[in-house]
């Protein structure tokens, strides 16, 4: 992967990884290695996180559009190595708080996935991306 072709995106758009023509992979193990290199990436770098969220839903039957995505990812980072956490001192220090949430997007379970960003200036304090435990019926019940 030293030699790839860094990736502009972090993902693909409408990436739901429920292809069922693609194979299961054999050995799941260096996923799994990935993906948990890839979840310790998102403690600095809140940009990663849903995409991560995302591909760690199928760590336990993972197939071949999983792992590439995976290594999507990785070309992405090596295309973005300076982003990150940095408090400026030039930023204007309010703090703001960002939520947004996709209503049913996971299409087995139509389960809603939730994030939050809280900001000190244009700096990330705090960051989370969850899928709902329940399934909401519109996306005004999705949103709350």
């Amino acid at each position: 992967m030293q030699d790839c072709k860094p990736s502009p995106t972090l993902m693909e758009a409408q990436c739901h990884f429920d292809d069922p023509s693609s194979p299961i992979l054999a050995d799941p193990s260096s996923y799994r290695i990935l993906v948990g290199r890839l979840v310790y990436f998102t403690v600095t770098r809140p940009d990663l996180s849903f995409a991560v969220n995302c591909l760690s839903q199928h760590i336990h039957e993972p197939r071949q559009e999983n792992l590439d995505a995976a290594l999507h990812i990785v070309r992405y980072l090596k295309g973005t190595p300076l982003h990150g956490i940095s408090l400026s001192s030039n930023s204007n220090l309010v703090l703001n708080g960002y939520s947004d949430s996709d209503w049913a997007s996971c299409p087995v379970t139509r389960q809603s996935t939730t994030g939050y960003i809280t900001l000190l200036g244009s700096s990330p304090l705090s960051w989370k991306t969850k899928k709902q435990l329940t399934v909401s019926c519109s996306s005004a019940k999705a949103e709350y």
